[in-house]
């Protein structure tokens, strides 16, 4: 007799409790609904306030949310959760990305220059330079920033080559032979030495 006293006091305490709630979300809901009704506009909403929507939504389930959401429909409560959910599993902090990471500004630098002080140099020939000097580029690579900076490949810019540049790359050749060269009298005839 005295285990009943406790469960009906328990049960009246509950049961106010609960009336109290049922009341105060009757209100709440009657609230937001007159001011929903008032704004002109759709509310523009943060990603925060929309995880946090999403969250409580899912929590109350599609059937109690069909009667107490006016910011959004149900179903799009619901996508917003589902999206959450989503970006929490897609794994992107832990992924690589594939393809090769860029060249620095001084390699190119370095990739240009060398084209240009020697007109001969293919792609592989700049490559194996640049390999030498501890830096991994690809032939792909050194051709696509020649062609960025408009040069051509190595047969074309061979064939391009000034008198100025010429004399210039020659001219320890032409010292030598124009300054270092005698004419000298061999049972043979005339040789140059």
């Amino acid at each position: 007799m005295r285990n009943n006293k406790w469960a009906r006091l328990l049960a009246y305490v509950t049961g106010l409790v609960n009336q109290r709630l049922l009341l105060q979300n009757e209100y709440l809901i009657a609230e937001n609904r007159i001011l929903r009704s008032h704004l002109l506009t759709r509310l523009r909403l943060s990603d925060p306030e929309l995880s946090t929507l999403a969250e409580v939504g899912k929590r109350l389930g599609r059937k109690d949310l069909q009667l107490v959401a006016s910011v959004a429909l149900p179903d799009t409560i619901m996508a917003w959760y589902r999206r959450l959910i989503a970006q929490k599993f897609d794994g992107s902090k832990r992924r690589s990305y594939p393809g090769r990471p860029p060249i620095t500004p001084e390699i190119e630098a370095l990739i240009v220059r060398m084209a240009r002080e020697n007109p001969g140099w293919g792609y592989d020939r700049i490559v194996g330079a640049l390999s030498n000097l501890g830096h991994r580029v690809s032939d792909q690579t050194v051709g696509n920033i020649l062609r960025r900076y408009g040069i051509p490949p190595a047969p074309q810019r061979s064939q391009k080559t000034t008198w100025k540049e010429f004399i210039s790359a020659h001219m320890a050749v032409l010292t030598g032979v124009d300054f270092f060269t005698v004419e000298v009298l061999t049972w043979n005839g005339l040789a140059t030495y």
